[in-house]
């Protein structure tokens, strides 16, 4: 464990380790400062720093643009940043329900979904639908980790786009996939602006 840190330090240290990653548990805080985690708890009631669920659930209403391919519960996974026909992050915790009894791997299904729905999210029209995925797995995961996908629209045409998401753990990649998407727009909306083919 590391040497306890006087309290207004590990405060200022908190506020950091929080604003450089807001998915970041009290329980991961806790090893992180070496303290219980009624400390940590407390530390964030002092600063007025909500809980996880909550940070998430503020940062989903102040920075994402509103799904239009299908509706927010279909989505696997929580969008916790959406900018249409642009990028967009989803993060998915992996329960119970989600792994094999017996190992506690995550089924492979599960971390598709999130990366496919938010591959279809992204995209600004009523309809767009999955064409073809280019998948890999590049390691198994685990009940109790946290998914966080981030998708980026690599090119947006007249009825196609080229999505490529990218699974993490904490900073480890665990999948990639390039999702050709259709969708309805006749047109591209985008002439104007850089980073369209």
């Amino acid at each position: 464990m590391t040497e306890r840190i006087p309290k207004r330090l590990r405060q200022q240290q908190l506020v950091k380790e929080i604003e450089d990653n807001p998915f970041i548990t009290d329980e991961e805080l806790t090893k992180r400062f070496g303290v219980s985690i009624q400390t940590i708890r407390l530390d964030r009631l002092e600063l007025g720093i909500p809980e996880l669920r909550e940070r998430m659930k503020q940062m989903a209403e102040e920075s994402y643009d509103q799904v239009r391919s299908l509706p927010l519960h279909e989505v696997i996974g929580d969008i916790i940043d959406l900018q249409l026909d642009k990028s967009g992050i989803s993060i998915f915790e992996i329960r119970e329900e989600h792994v094999f009894s017996r190992t506690k791997i995550a089924r492979g299904h599960h971390i598709f979904s999130q990366a496919n729905s938010l591959a279809v999210a992204v995209i600004n029209d009523a309809i767009a639908l999955t064409a073809s995925a280019d998948i890999r797995f590049i390691r198994s995961v685990m009940l109790g980790e946290k998914c966080v996908a981030k998708c980026y629209v690599r090119s947006i045409t007249k009825g196609k786009a080229k999505v490529e998401v990218f699974t993490y753990v904490n900073d480890e990649m665990v999948f990639q996939g390039n999702f050709l998407i259709y969708h309805s727009k006749k047109e591209k909306d985008h002439r104007s602006e850089g980073g369209y083919e």
